[in-house]
């Protein structure tokens, strides 16, 4: 991957990154592979099953020709590895249970790639408490299964997924970035402003670990006052 260091998701020849979201017949991923392709970013659909991710491939696709045909990409789908191999940008939106059988199978085809990490740790049926994973947090586990040649940063994790899917519905919430390559931060933050949201840096991969507890934190908050978007909104920044 070749950056172009004014764009941080463009090839020095200007050609824009492809996104491959993992686990993306989700929750979350479908939102997000929805808003960046409407962004005019190629995007992959990765999922264990090849008809399934063709399937919320070609849901997302009508939704864009209905939507803004002018500037969306087609969105394709396919299996996690083929996702993988093809994209410049990796984002694993897969429940925690998932994450290391996932990660370890594909550690040889994100090697050199960034990987945008939205896992949060969470211990079902309790959803509302934090847990705090072996490895600190999921991010940092992601990091520790890839091994250096692999960028690992934590984003997202704070967004609601039933916001996401509205491509034209305001966000009202920060997207904290965490990882420690500066590029990869970099890239992060530009992947939150191409879905319509701010991107803050929030420092080194240590500091997942808080991005991640505020999740379960959230979904108690939603409960409690009976709402569906709670997020987080960092105030003082111009």
């Amino acid at each position: 991957m070749t950056p172009n260091r004014s764009h941080p998701l463009q090839h020095s020849d200007g050609r824009r990154y492809t996104i491959a979201v993992l686990g993306g017949t989700g929750k979350e991923g479908p939102g997000l592979a929805l808003r960046w392709a409407k962004a005019g970013y190629p995007v992959i659909v990765g999922s264990r099953q090849q008809a399934k991710a063709e399937r919320v491939a070609a849901a997302l696709n009508e939704r864009l020709d209905t939507g803004s045909p002018s500037n969306g990409q087609p969105v394709r789908g396919m299996v996690n590895a083929e996702a993988a191999r093809q994209a410049d940008v990796v984002v694993l939106t897969v429940p925690y249970a998932a994450h290391r059988p996932l990660l370890e199978s594909l550690r040889g085809l994100l090697q050199g790639k960034v990987v945008v990490d939205v896992t949060v740790p969470l211990r079902p049926p309790q959803v509302d408490r934090v847990h705090l994973p072996e490895g600190g947090s999921a991010t940092a586990e992601a990091q520790a299964i890839l091994g250096d040649g692999v960028r690992v940063v934590a984003a997202f994790q704070n967004i609601s997924a039933a916001h996401l899917k509205d491509p034209d519905h305001p966000i009202d919430c920060d997207v904290l970035v965490c990882g420690d390559d500066d590029e990869a931060r970099q890239i992060a933050i530009a992947l939150a402003e191409a879905a319509g949201m701010r991107g803050l840096d929030a420092g080194p991969l240590a500091n997942a670990v808080a991005i991640e507890s505020l999740t379960p934190v959230l979904i108690y908050i939603n409960k409690r006052y009976k709402v569906r978007g709670a997020g987080i909104r960092i105030t003082g920044i111009g």
